[in-house]
């Protein structure tokens, strides 16, 4: 494998490292793919069957609007690419794990990542269980991530080529043996390549189809929307870091570290929200200066390969998907890692998960706290 140079960017390696997961695939395999109705996982499951495998399509029924729709329109791409299709009903699944934890995140004074937590308990949990259990060897996937099995045994997770798309921050809380049984063909490509792929296939059509980072269950609709049908939320008081009040807010969970809209505060300076204490149900607020911190601490560690790397070490870590990474150097204790970095993150936000890469190879994960 080619030597790393110095001066590389986040993604150049990316150049450099070349993942040959699907040579890794027996050609006998059986592959699920889960299919959306998307430019994403259509393709995906076109170029496996181009490949000769044996494929058939899955659509997870979670309770979304226009599901019944979606789950026709997917039936007619699996019926042009002539793969078995079924529709799979994991709602209450879902409504358990996923639409349960993103409530309460809100009410506890968190913002959550929904994806984060769907991918590890519902896409790569029940949904990969039912395709094994069916016989399958791989659950394959749309996802713009690559992943490769080295010699040790051991699956490793690696950022997509198109570092616009790159979606292996969201699959940070999987473990070895999803790593092990999921296939992602689009990792080595571009979203523009697979729009064009898609044209020569004959997939026409979907040119505007949803990606699948979005979250799924909100509709378009606004948090106020979504909480809508929920007890009414206890107002409380905005408070600076001083303890002085400025003024009632609604409900905490119309909030997040980091906001300015909203806030009906007026002063010479824009006020941010800072932090949220559910336990006195105060917003607290202050100046943009007081949203640089250079440390945070995360619980609930994942370490993709199965184990902890040796400690302390340096890191790229994102505090969130938009976040291009920062260098920080990771210290566990007391069964928390705590980490500094080289220069102050804005608006570091509990309940969010920071992710740690070593050049693009994702290496672990944890809950902001």
């Amino acid at each position: 494998m080619a030597k790393l140079q110095r001066g590389l960017t986040f993604y150049d390696v990316i150049c450099i490292f070349k993942f040959m997961r699907m040579e890794q695939i027996p050609k006998t395999a059986k592959i699920m793919v889960a299919m959306s109705g998307g430019v994403d996982s259509s393709v995906t499951a076109a170029l496996l069957r181009q490949k000769g495998l044996e494929v058939s399509g899955v659509f997870m029924l979670l309770g979304q609007a226009g599901a019944a729709e979606q789950a026709a329109k997917v039936q007619k791409i699996a019926d042009f690419l002539k793969i078995p299709f079924t529709p799979l009903d994991l709602e209450a699944e879902f409504n358990l794990q996923v639409l349960s934890y993103f409530s309460k995140s809100y009410l506890r004074g968190k913002t959550p990542n929904p994806c984060m937590v769907c991918n590890k308990t519902i896409k790569f949990g029940k949904l990969l269980d039912y395709a094994l259990g069916q016989g399958m060897d791989y659950l394959a996937t749309g996802h713009y991530a690559e992943t490769t099995t080295g010699e040790d045994g051991i699956t490793r997770l690696f950022c997509g080529a198109d570092p616009k798309k790159d979606q292996a921050y969201f699959l940070s809380r999987l473990s070895q043996a999803q790593l092990a049984k999921i296939v992602f063909p689009l990792g080595g490509t571009t979203k523009k390549k697979v729009y064009e792929t898609a044209g020569e296939l004959g997939l026409t059509g979907l040119h505007n189809s949803s990606e699948s980072q979005d979250i799924c269950f909100m509709d378009g609709r606004s948090l106020k929307e979504y909480f809508a049908d929920m007890p009414e939320a206890k107002s409380g008081d905005f408070i600076t870091a001083s303890g002085e009040s400025k003024g009632r807010h609604t409900g905490i969970w119309h909030y997040t570290v980091g906001q300015r809209r909203g806030l009906g505060i007026p002063d010479t300076t824009p006020y941010y929200v800072t932090g949220l204490d559910a336990a006195t149900n105060n917003v607290i607020i202050g100046k943009d200066r007081d949203l640089w911190h250079r440390t945070l601490q995360l619980k609930t560690i994942n370490w993709l390969s199965g184990q902890a790397p040796r400690l302390p070490a340096e890191f790229t870590v994102k505090i969130r998907y938009r976040h291009n990474g920062a260098a920080a150097c990771v210290r566990l204790r007391d069964q928390q890692l705590t980490m500094e970095f080289k220069e102050p993150q804005r608006a570091i936000t509990p309940g969010q998960f920071a992710v740690l890469y070593r050049h693009n190879e994702v290496i672990g994960s944890g809950e902001i706290c």
